[in-house]
């Protein structure tokens, strides 16, 4: 199959197997991968037995969107599937819209599902959104968790967010839409060059030409998760052994020394989490507090260690590494 061939019905079934049956929101904004969702997952319906509830976020941040929902409606009333538009209201910020947007839309959206009984919430994401994830998280420092890009499957304020399109390049959603008939709008952001995706975007063929495409990019995303998996299970039964209590996490200073670096790292980095009251714990100030930590491991005769980190503080003396609030 060609990645500009128009996905056939079969293939939409394959895509949306595990959803059978299911109480299913889909999130359609208009562009082309969503609107392509909402005919394939339509059309899936018929034999597959699910319930399909379409919502569109109106984000009230261009005047086309008001539109655009609208389209969306038509379309959902032609398809036969219920469908709704929820508006982000309230002051929006000046900086970092994009990231508010996001989480924003991700709140309404398990609202909405909540309110309509959806088990899952089901975005059009592409294999190209997750190449273009996995380059925008290198390029912020990202570490093997976040490189490892978005899951298939994934939790969402108790709601399962499922990305049936990941493996799917865009370049064959455009054609399905086409096949169907179907008009779609295009969003001025996805090219405005004031946001890192968009200046990101043009890069992604100078980097393929390279051999270094969405779909490598993908894999290596896949690869470090399944690197991330392991990684936490020893991180898990490693932290089984010193569970949290009114006094804080200890952990024997000789044990947490003996573990590999990136596990140690991460079980530091959960008991600071624990005990956090400032918010998430970033990765470059753990690492900063894990050097200087090892160092005084090192050198247990010099004075007593002691930090702060997100809240936490965490103290190296003769009892062992202890973390509290």
């Amino acid at each position: 199959m060609s990645d500009t061939s128009p996905i056939s019905a079969d293939e939409a079934a394959a895509l949306f197997g595990d959803l059978a049956g299911a109480s299913v929101l889909l999130a359609i904004s208009g562009g082309p991968d969503s609107t392509a969702l909402l005919f394939l997952a339509a059309r899936w319906r018929k034999k597959s037995k699910a319930r399909l509830t379409a919502v569109t976020i109106d984000h009230g941040l261009r005047k086309a969107a008001k539109r655009e929902a609208g389209a969306v409606a038509r379309l959902s009333r032609k398809l036969g599937v219920p469908h709704r538009i929820v508006k982000w209201t309230g002051a929006k910020p000046k900086s970092g819209i994009q990231q508010a947007a996001r989480k924003a839309r991700y709140a309404l959206l398990a609202a909405a599902a909540k309110k309509s009984g959806a088990a899952y919430i089901v975005t059009a994401h592409t294999l190209d959104d997750q190449a273009e994830t996995v380059l925008m998280r290198m390029t912020r420092g990202s570490g093997i968790g976040g490189l490892g890009g978005m899951a298939r499957k994934s939790l969402l304020d108790g709601f399962t967010l499922a990305r049936p399109f990941l493996d799917v390049p865009k370049s064959r959603l455009i054609p399905t839409c086409q096949a169907g008939k179907l008009a779609y709008a295009d969003d001025p952001s996805n090219i405005d060059p004031k946001f890192t995706r968009a200046r990101l975007r043009p890069l992604m063929a100078v980097l393929a030409a390279e051999g270094l495409d969405a779909r490598r990019l993908a894999s290596l995303a896949r690869r470090l998760r399944r690197a991330d998996a392991a990684i936490e299970a020893v991180v898990e039964r490693a932290l089984a052994q010193w569970p949290a209590d009114e006094g804080g996490t200890l952990i024997s200073t000789a044990a947490f020394a003996s573990l590999p670096a990136e596990v140690a790292l991460r079980v530091l980095g959960r008991a600071v989490a624990r005990h956090a009251s400032e918010g998430p714990v970033e990765l470059g100030k753990l690492e900063a507090l894990f050097v200087g930590l090892l160092a005084a491991i090192q050198r247990p005769a010099k004075a007593l260690f002691r930090r702060t980190l997100a809240g936490a503080v965490i103290t190296q003396g003769k009892t062992g590494l202890r973390i509290e609030t």
